[in-house]
């Protein structure tokens, strides 16, 4: 192998950086453009009679009936003419007369749950997509608030966060006070079902912003901008999604402090596990420093820890699994997430294992993935409608 030649005395100026940060962008934009062929917007899945009837919880031989009778969606006859398919729409249209009784009653307001790790690369993202899709695919309408400045969960909307989002679509109107409601910011998507409050890097300026205005004025209340943001779509929604920097930014305090409940994804690897001790620490001080100082009391009504992205092939994940599980207890939800090549392909091509309507490779390894993460979308369905009955109580 013949070695590169490396120039020491090279220096690589700021200009040879913004060169680079240019190239970076058009190789995204290009990747997505042949991802998301022809018009480079993501396109939602289709489904069977099948898979719709799995959705509904009924068998395939009701679906013909209720097509009979005229008063749900028909869906249509493939190109080939041998099989029926339904919209993303038409599918939802069904699984909400199916599941009437699984939807938010009358009286009860959106549950929002906080995506958190301070780690990246735990699946924290991932997760955020997959529970607001797996939660729309159940009869819910989800909002999903990226206020992470990276903008991965804005991107896996099909949306690119520097070019297509302006200031005005993310929480920065909150954040420099122009607004008390996260109404404006929110706009629709691919997915019907889910709406989307995007993000994009100029939402680095809040860990600025924000202790500014505290200084300014010490009656502002820094961390209950975004939970203040919300109030008045939380009766236009079922589940309010939010996934936060993987940091104790002053943007996941508010998302936090939003929040009714909280997820954190954490891969069963030594590294992560340790972060996750850092996690809750910080995150107690944090808490600890609110109460003393501002006299505030927050509650959760629930806290998931999610094992994921969990390579079954890695013996020493079973010994920092059986640490996961002596630290968190009833917390640590019981199911795994495996790293499997469904996911890895499917975040490669910007979507998840929900954008696949036919997997190309193994149904085996597609279904265990996909399996997986309707288990957790189950458990997470029960701990939202805990809280509703909780709040109608």
């Amino acid at each position: 192998m013949i070695a590169p030649d490396l120039k020491s005395n090279q220096k690589i100026h700021i200009s040879d950086i913004v060169e680079q940060a240019e190239r970076a962008a058009q190789m995204v934009n290009q990747i997505r453009s042949r991802m998301l062929a022809p018009n480079a917007i993501k396109n939602p899945p289709v489904f069977s009679s099948s898979q719709l009837a799995a959705l509904c919880g009924i068998d395939k031989g009701q679906v013909a009936y209720r097509i009979s009778k005229g008063d749900l969606p028909a869906g249509q006859l493939n190109d080939k003419g041998s099989r029926r398919e339904f919209s993303l729409q038409e599918a939802r249209a069904w699984v909400q007369h199916y599941r009437s009784s699984y939807l938010r009653p009358e009286g009860a307001r959106a549950i929002t749950l906080a995506i958190g790790n301070f780690k990246g690369g735990v699946s924290k993202t991932t997760t955020a997509m997959v529970m607001a899709q797996g939660l729309s695919l159940r009869g819910h309408k989800v909002l999903v608030v990226d206020a992470d400045p990276q903008g991965s969960l804005t991107t896996l909307f099909g949306i690119m966060p520097d070019t297509e989002v302006t200031e005005d679509q993310t929480i920065a109107p909150l954040v420099y006070g122009d607004t008390t409601t996260i109404k404006p910011s929110i706009q629709s998507t691919y997915w019907d079902g889910i709406d989307l409050v995007a993000a994009s890097s100029s939402l680095f300026s809040a860990e600025f912003v924000l202790p500014s205005r505290q200084m300014k004025d010490p009656e502002f209340q820094f961390w209950d901008v975004l939970n203040l943001g919300l109030e008045d779509v939380r009766d236009d929604y079922d589940v309010i999604i939010i996934d936060t920097p993987p940091s104790l930014s002053y943007v996941t305090i508010n998302a936090f402090m939003a929040a009714d409940g909280l997820m954190v994804p954490l891969p069963p690897n030594a590294l992560d596990f340790a972060s996750s001790a850092q996690f809750w620490s910080l995150f107690s001080d944090l808490a600890s420093n609110l109460v003393e100082s501002a006299g505030i009391s927050k509650t959760f009504d629930f806290i998931h820890v999610l094992l994921a992205r969990v390579d079954s092939a890695d013996v020493a994940s079973d010994v920092v699994r059986s640490w996961i599980s002596a630290t968190y207890a009833e917390k640590v939800l019981p199911v795994e997430i495996p790293k499997t090549a469904v996911t890895s392909s499917s975040s490669a091509e910007f979507g998840t294992v929900y954008d696949i309507s036919r997997y190309d490779g193994s149904m085996k390894t597609y279904s265990r993935a996909r399996d997986a993460y309707d288990r957790v979308n189950d458990l997470v369905e029960i701990s939202i409608r805990s809280s509703w009955n909780a709040q109608l109580a």
